[in-house]
């Protein structure tokens, strides 16, 4: 059995995790499920004894179905936030993540069949230029995929500060 890096203590919840960006044709990818009204990052909870970018590769073929390849890192993103559904309910939440930049492969055909705890995920390629319109997660890609970059970003971004 693998277990995440992460942990619950009371009302604290940590979670270490790996991310892909993955942009195709002007079009970032996003996951999402029937049971949350928003899209996230395709990504997951590291492994204990497996590194971020093994994590990031397997959680991309895990969601997509296609292997994908790591073109670098890219953000290291502290997360704040307080969830009011769900298992994470009530939780004062802090995720530290690692998001790569996954190399394009010049078409969006993707074979998608996962599953998260048991509810269906798909998978939706959202125009960058529209992300705004979209309740999508981390908030930080849209500014970040309309403009240059270089190097390693740390971003932290608090959403309890939203409220």
């Amino acid at each position: 059995m693998e277990y995440d890096c992460g942990f619950t203590k009371e009302n604290k919840w940590f979670r270490y995790r790996a991310a892909a960006i993955i942009v195709e044709d002007g079009c970032a990818l996003f996951a999402g499920n029937e049971l949350d009204d928003y899209y996230y990052s395709i990504g997951g909870g590291v492994h204990m004894g497996e590194t971020a970018e093994d994590a990031v590769r397997r959680e991309v073929l895990e969601e997509t179905g296609v292997p994908y390849e790591v073109d670098r890192l890219a953000v290291i993103h502290e997360n704040f936030f307080d969830e009011s559904t769900g298992s994470l309910k009530g939780k004062d939440c802090h995720e530290l993540s690692f998001y790569f930049l996954m190399k394009p492969r010049g078409t969006k055909e993707l074979h998608s069949d996962s599953h998260t705890q048991g509810v269906k995920e798909n998978v939706y390629w959202i125009p960058v230029e529209e992300l705004d319109r979209y309740k999508a997660y981390p908030t930080f890609l849209k500014d970040f995929l309309g403009r240059e970059h270089e190097g390693i970003e740390h971003i932290v971004t608090d959403e309890r500060l939203a409220k």
